[in-house]
């Protein structure tokens, strides 16, 4: 594992007591992730997966209050974004290949970093993160005590068919040599606070575009058609019957109110059909809760 570069700024310093490595995937994909030793003695640790787009840097934040609170931390970058590689040679095309690799992206980690994180070791976990660790517990990986999700991604808001007609359109697309093609493009340097569907924190979203400023290869653009297929071929795995119910371990979703990109109604299907879910939703709130 060797040394991987943490981005800190004035208004986002890099916590304290941590460092940032590469894993390599086992087809060959360079991954970052970053370990953060509790303050004091531990008393457990956090996974802690981010959402589409989303680099480690988005949440040093939330790692200094872990920390603080007793907690080893442990971040990383989901292949394809923040400084992982990238499937595609346009760095801002968001792209995937089913959620496989991310699957096995993430157990390969806990493996080589299990000695690390003391027990009880949770996730916490956002959006994206969120429905991609729920496949992973649905899987089988049995290392984790508990699962807390902010607006899990079990079902998209924006996709305005039928899920298994747009998953056949999307499946088209990429079979017809379109999955690299973008679904629906955008500058990540340039969009406005105003307007936004992701938060109504103007400082935390003015904090977040200094980072990508400071390192642009931390950014990501739009999906592509090969992303959109897997996103909505995870949310199928996810519907199968009996797949919340197999998962009895604390599960604990906290939704958005006024979400637009991902459903708080199948969040709280899937929390009322887990043997421990728990939902709550907050009202007002936008995607980044």
């Amino acid at each position: 594992m060797d040394p991987a570069p943490l981005i800190g700024i004035a208004e986002a310093p890099i916590p304290d007591n941590g460092r940032a490595f590469w894993l390599t995937a086992r087809d060959g994909v360079r991954l970052r992730a970053a370990l953060f030793a509790a303050k004091g003695a531990a008393k457990g640790s956090v996974v802690l997966s981010p959402g589409r787009t989303e680099p480690i840097e988005k949440y040093f934040e939330v790692i200094g209050e872990l920390q603080g609170r007793g907690f080893v931390v442990l971040a990383h970058d989901w292949r394809g974004q923040g400084l992982s590689d990238r499937a595609l040679p346009d760095r801002l095309r968001g792209h995937a290949r089913g959620f496989s690799p991310f699957l096995a992206d993430y157990v390969l980690m806990l493996d080589l970093l299990q000695n690390d994180l003391p027990k009880p070791c949770v996730s916490l976990a956002h959006s994206m993160g969120g429905g991609l660790v729920l496949l992973a517990l649905a899987m089988g990986e049995g290392r984790l005590a508990g699962l807390i999700s902010t607006a899990p991604m079990i079902g998209l808001y924006s996709v305005r068919v039928l899920p298994a007609a747009a998953a056949w359109i999307a499946r088209a697309a990429v079979l017809c040599g379109l999955g690299g093609v973008t679904v629906q493009g955008y500058d990540p340097f340039s969009q406005p606070f105003e307007g936004n569907v992701l938060t109504h924190d103007k400082a935390r979203y003015d904090r977040y575009m200094a980072q990508l400023r400071a390192c642009p290869d931390l950014a990501l653009g739009g999906p592509t058609w090969g992303w959109l297929e897997f996103a909505l071929s995870a949310r199928a795995r996810l519907s199968r019957p009996g797949c919340a119910q197999s998962l009895n371990l604390p599960i604990s979703f906290v939704a958005a109110g006024q979400d637009r990109l991902v459903l708080s109604a199948a969040q709280r299907r899937f929390a009322e059909a887990a043997p421990q879910g728990v939902f709550e939703e907050i009202a007002g709130s936008y995607h980044e809760i």
